[in-house]
């Protein structure tokens, strides 16, 4: 079963923020195949199994909307062995698994994120049937596959200069990136230790909290995601503004 029922476990909340969307950079793949002398493509091979247990974990805590990063569009540029692994394991193990979800869970969705169109056909046909097929639901996964955050942005402004519009507002731009109508993400995770955005999400996510963990994504547990969530309840999210705190004093 995809989404097992547990007894769910007490957090610490230090804050009122509701923590609805979150999203992920999946790093680390290479490099913890790479310690254990296993060539890259077992790193991703690991890193796709433990998808699975993190939307379950989530999902228990109340999170609405994942975000995967799976696959961006400066990922072309590596060896072609393991472009090929990532795609198989993209049709293999994720949409296996979420066509097997939609069916049993009606409360399950899907969404790909990016351009379709340079994807295997199989996979790129299977994913807009799943998309279709789930379409409305209150979870909903979004994938990004061949996603970058400025070919999104560009894309969605050609769009609105398609459809008429003459000049756009933020409201408006915003209902023609891959990821409308999902919320912008509260939170966003990466794993493997780098500070960076790595083109992802670049205009939702410009007053989301960061997390970054040194731990790699095969390794990011539910300990790892109990961590990660408890320092977004310990923040105060301003929004550019001043908390309650702020303004007294000011």
């Amino acid at each position: 079963m995809f989404f097992k029922k547990r007894k769910k476990k007490a957090l610490p909340l230090c804050s009122q923020n509701e923590l609805r969307a979150v999203a992920i950079i999946m790093d680390g793949n290479g490099r913890w195949a790479r310690k254990r002398g296993l060539p890259r493509t077992a790193g991703h091979a690991a890193g796709a199994g433990r998808i699975q247990p993190a939307l379950e974990k989530f999902r228990e805590l109340g999170v609405h909307y994942v975000t995967l990063y799976a696959f961006s569009t400066e990922n072309w540029k590596r060896p072609k062995e393991e472009v090929d692994t990532i795609m198989e394991l993209a049709f293999k193990n994720l949409i296996s698994t979420v066509s097997e979800k939609i069916d049993a869970d009606p409360d399950f969705s899907v969404k790909f994120l990016g351009d379709k169109s340079a994807l295997p056909e199989k996979l790129r046909d299977i994913a807009t049937a799943l998309e279709e097929k789930s379409r409305g639901r209150s979870f909903v996964l979004s994938v990004a596959l061949n996603y970058g955050g400025r070919a999104e942005i560009v894309t969605a402004a050609n769009r609105a200069i398609a459809d008429g519009h003459t000049s756009l507002t933020e409201e408006i731009l915003s209902s023609y990136l891959y990821s409308y109508p999902v919320p912008d993400p509260d939170l966003v995770i990466r794993t493997g230790g780098d500070f960076r955005t790595s083109n992802f999400l670049l205009w939702q996510t410009a007053y989301s909290e960061y997390y970054v963990t040194e731990t790699l994504w095969p390794d990011f547990d539910e300990e790892e995601i109990d961590r990660a969530v408890r320092s977004f309840y310990s923040r105060q999210r301003r929004f550019g503004g001043l908390n309650k705190e702020d303004e007294v004093k000011k």
